[in-house]
């Protein structure tokens, strides 16, 4: 590492809005990169990571963003860049990894004219040049099929895939800087794992300086020799990736690195940034005693989910006379779940959870099998019957903010299934369960009337909690419910699904793609694997002595930190 650095941000404020109103959320903030350097910034959403790296790009609204300061690039300033200098060195010098390539990838243009259309531009060279380079690319992010690839749309190709494409992209160039905005937060571990490796390898070879952008500390002592905590527009911590897990100095820090689940210990509550802060957090272990004595409780009695030997198939016709394919997206399952008891739901994307969890709803219809609830057939029931058992069997959705009406207000999306459902007297009766219920969720009674798009991640996601637990279900099906969240709202969110567990007596599918969450949430694991059944059993035993190889590339794939 050189002591000149490649790029220089000094007293960098930004703020949005006229002169009117100006809302301040980049506060005075200085640091450096260097070449052949991994800068990882890391703290919540809203803590001003992602601005900062549009501004790098010259990204922000022009007629919104108010900035000033200086980001110096090679010794010139970018700030005083127009649209037609940054066109220049925007994809060539200075190159993004966005958090999400299928937003940032065009659907109507094949994945490989999206890389050559670059290639050609900032290159000056011919298509048959440009696509033999772009194959090259896809060749050196490790992309199955280059040539297959290079002629399909996004949609044709898996979301790790998808990344792939977008680093090839990135790279093409070969740009003295890259910045990596959340590159991998709707990944598989074990895909996850595959990018960082890629990133790291990519980055010594090309010597070039990375920006890793990310709310997972432990994913960024992965990657990063440096790191800066930002925290509410601010830098309030910066020193080497190693001195920050060791010995962090800042109290929000330290809150952020305990806020992510053990897989060492597992707690009956996890820190939060809010208790750490007023120090009413006191940690307290489940020891192995005292969960053998609940599991003696909850596996004694009879099971309130039983599935036997259930599959899902999918059918599709490849051309006129092509023969149908088939994809068994769930192959011939069997599990029970207990009354009380979370069971913790992973694997791969497409391993089948998630349609497993559609087709104990009846949201998607089995193939073939049974599914017993409280000893109810589910698959033979009619339309009406299904409805009526909606009340007991419910799901918290992943993105909360689909699954609201934009148009009513948070209030109105309570009420309306209890209305339907038939609960309470009268709409003052809902109406008051609704606010006592949002204040048990963390929502004060001002919630009530504000819209869905009034409200951060993590209060649409209290909200979809909210709207399960109002009909009083019985089974609730958390479908990764949790992966979007901030790893401090994350640390809320799931304490409050065990309180409300504890509390209204509820019993958890708990599905997920991390497994350091589900960890810490279930009491049994079910690892699923191209629609099968790879491992069952209880979560410590699997996570200290997994049976099959499947699992333990999944377990080795968490990110543990330093």
């Amino acid at each position: 590492m050189e002591n000149t650095p490649l790029i220089s941000i000094k007293d960098l404020v930004l703020s949005f809005g006229d002169k009117k109103k100006k809302t301040e959320v980049l506060h005075t903030i200085s640091f450096d990169v260097f070449e052949n350097e991994i800068l990882g910034i890391v703290g919540e959403s809203g803590s001003g990571k992602s601005v900062t790296s549009l501004a790098l790009m010259g990204l922000l609204p022009k007629k919104q963003a108010n900035l000033s300061g200086e980001i110096l690039f090679q010794g010139n300033d970018l700030l005083k860049y127009d649209e037609k200098k940054f066109r220049k060195i925007r994809g060539s010098a200075v190159a993004m990894i966005f958090q999400e390539p299928m937003s940032a990838l065009n659907p109507s243009l094949k994945c490989g004219f999206q890389v050559s259309e670059i290639l050609m531009l900032h290159l000056n060279i011919n298509v048959s040049e440009a696509k033999k380079e772009t194959i090259s690319l896809f060749e050196k992010v490790k992309l199955p099929r280059p040539n297959e690839i290079y002629n399909s749309y996004p949609h044709q190709i898996s979301g790790g895939q998808m990344q792939r494409v977008m680093i090839a992209m990135a790279i093409a160039c070969k740009p003295k800087l890259l910045i990596a905005d959340e590159p991998t937060t709707a990944l598989d571990v074990t895909v996850q794992k595959e990018i960082i490796s890629l990133l790291k390898s990519i980055q010594k070879e090309t010597k070039m300086a990375m920006l890793f952008i990310s709310h997972d500390l432990s994913l960024v002592s992965e990657i990063a020799d440096r790191v800066l905590v930002m925290y509410k527009g601010n830098i309030v911590e910066s020193a080497t990736t190693e001195e920050i897990f060791k010995n962090p100095q800042n109290e929000y820090t330290r809150a952020l690195l305990a806020s992510r689940p053990s897989l060492n210990v597992r707690l009956a509550e996890l820190p939060t940034i809010t208790s750490i802060a007023d120090k009413s957090f006191k940690p307290r272990e489940i020891k192995a005693t005292e969960r053998a004595k609940k599991h003696k409780q909850i596996y004694t009695q009879s099971p309130i989910l039983e599935i036997v030997n259930l599959e899902k198939y999918y059918f599709s016709n490849v051309g006129f006379f092509a023969k149908t394919e088939v994809v068994k997206a769930v192959d011939n399952v069997s599990f029970s779940v207990f009354e009380g008891e979370t069971l913790g739901l992973v694997g791969e994307s497409g391993c089948g959870k998630s349609t497993l969890g559609k087709t104990i709803l009846q949201l998607e219809k089995a193939t073939a099998g049974s599914i017993k609830y409280r000893g109810k057939e589910l698959t033979t029931l009619s339309k009406t019957d299904i409805r009526n058992l909606r009340k007991e069997i419910q799901i918290i959705f992943q993105d909360p903010f689909s699954s609201l009406n934009p148009r009513l207000m948070i209030g109105e999306a309570l009420m309306e299934p209890m209305e339907v459902h038939g609960l309470g007297k009268n709409k003052k009766e809902r109406r008051d369960r609704v606010i006592s219920l949002l204040d048990r969720v963390g929502l004060d009674k001002t919630y009530f009337y504000r819209y869905p798009h009034e409200l951060s991640g993590g209060q649409r996601q209290r909200v979809g909690i909210a709207r399960t637990v109002i009909v009083e279900p019985k089974l609730v099906i958390c479908d990764e419910s949790v992966s979007a969240l901030d790893i401090s709202v994350q640390a809320q969110v799931l304490n409050l699904l065990n309180e409300l567990k504890n509390d209204y007596g509820f019993t958890y599918i708990f599905i997920s793609h991390d497994l350091a969450v589900v960890k810490y949430m279930a009491d049994q694991l079910l690892v699923m694997n191209k629609g099968k059944i790879e491992e069952l059993g209880d979560a410590d035993e699997i996570y200290e002595n997994p049976q099959t190889e499947y699992s333990k590339k999944l377990i080795e794939a968490i990110p543990k930190g330093i």
